[in-house]
């Protein structure tokens, strides 16, 4: 699969003004609401736990829609706030079964708002949240509002950014040569995953390990990652081969 790399994959410059496709200058529109609300009713169906929107702590906008760095590489991250404790005791098993329903639900849905693809992610309120920008679409309020960007660019250091994006390039191309390929795959998305938590929690969303971990979304390595965990997966429970 090649991938053909484009000048604005590295775009991470900022706007002065919210994305007027979903904003009234610093209010969610009512019709872009009203629609969020009934993603998430339908997200709430599917789990059949008997939960409805009145059972979460909160239903919240967040990331960059929610923010002035928005590009149209963008998602709308609808996170769901649950308290995993009131649905068991046993947290770490609610956490397995939520994201495997968001997995299935992202998977087979492709839902989009104003042309941005809606990403759902069920949170706990335990969950410490690394964001600039959330708002509040049951309260119709900010939790946290960003402040206007000044000079965000200076931080971003773009060399950095395209070295490490090009050693998760190489080893994820490497992967076919790998022997045990599901470990290793498994190996790598959780580099990736303690990477970009580590630059969120100690430089934020500008840091260079989020923002190179945006570029591989972009890019489509992220999803390619996932059809050789889907393809290798199936070859494993397959007799003869495929």
């Amino acid at each position: 699969m090649k991938i053909i790399v484009k000048k604005d994959f590295y775009d991470f410059d900022t706007n002065s003004f919210f994305n007027p496709d979903l904003w009234q200058k610093d209010v969610l529109k009512s019709e872009i609401r009203d629609r969020l609300l009934k993603v998430a009713d339908e997200f709430l169906n599917f789990l059949k736990l008997g939960l409805s929107i009145r059972d979460v702590e909160d239903i919240w906008l967040t990331g960059s829609l929610a923010n002035y760095n928005y590009t149209k590489y963008s998602d709308v991250d609808l996170h769901i706030l649950f308290d995993f404790s009131e649905i068991d005791e046993n947290e770490k098993l609610v956490e397995e079964f939520l994201m495997s329903k968001k997995n299935l639900w992202n998977n087979r849905h492709n839902i989009k708002i104003k042309g941005y693809e809606i990403e759902i992610y069920p949170q706990n309120v335990s969950e410490e949240h690394h964001s600039t920008g959330i708002y509040s679409i049951l309260d119709e309020k900010w939790i946290k509002k960003p402040t206007t960007p000044v000079k965000e660019w200076s931080r971003v250091n773009l060399a950095d950014i395209k070295k490490k994006v090009k050693e998760i390039i190489r080893d994820i191309d490497n992967i076919e040569e790998k022997e045990d390929k599901l470990s290793e795959i498994k190996r790598l998305k959780d580099k990736i995953r303690r990477m970009r938590r580590g630059g969120l929690e100690t430089a934020g969303e500008y840091s260079t390990e989020n923002l190179t971990f945006k570029v591989l979304r972009r890019m489509g390595y992220l999803g390619k990652l996932n059809d050789i965990q889907k393809l290798e997966y199936d070859k494993s429970l397959s007799l003869n081969g495929v």
